[in-house]
């Protein structure tokens, strides 16, 4: 990946409904070879798809909780467990799994703060392995979804 490489996902972060004759021009570079870099940058995974970023509160989604958990047990079965169940709750936004304690970190989106209580008692509790979990409420978004540094 080279500097030129670099300057389309750039650019493409920033909006991705570029035409790639739009790109071409931003990155100055003809039409031909900026597709042909595109479909390259795809076919590698540096690309992993197109989306619209929603804003969570224009559709009902007015509270966010940063919640930690820690598993009892850390062995192969409990951790895919466990990934395979939080994958599946459609209100956890991002799960990243953490080196030390706590042994996740998720992001979860809800209505409000008893749609979160009962999102936490009937579901996050009851997920495989939990032995605790720990949550902070997001006050202010001050980065939200910027793209990767050049």
């Amino acid at each position: 990946m080279d500097a030129l490489d670099r300057k389309i996902l750039t650019e493409l972060q920033v909006d991705g409904r570029l035409t790639v004759t739009e790109l071409a021009a931003r990155v100055k570079l003809s039409v031909s070879p900026c597709h042909r870099r595109l479909r390259d940058l795809e076919r590698e995974g540096a690309i992993r798809g197109y989306r619209a970023v929603v804003d969570p509160a224009a559709v009902g989604l007015n509270f966010e909780a940063l919640v930690f958990v820690t598993l009892r047990w850390e062995d192969a079965d409990t951790v895919s467990a466990f990934e395979e169940a939080v994958a599946a709750v459609p209100h956890v936004l991002q799960a990243q799994r953490l080196f030390g304690d706590p042994d996740y970190l998720l992001r979860v989106a809800t209505t409000d703060l008893a749609a979160f209580q009962q999102l936490y008692d009937q579901q996050l509790a009851r997920l495989p392995g939990v032995q605790r979990l720990n949550s902070t409420l997001v006050m202010k978004h001050i980065v939200d979804d910027r793209p990767l540094p050049e």
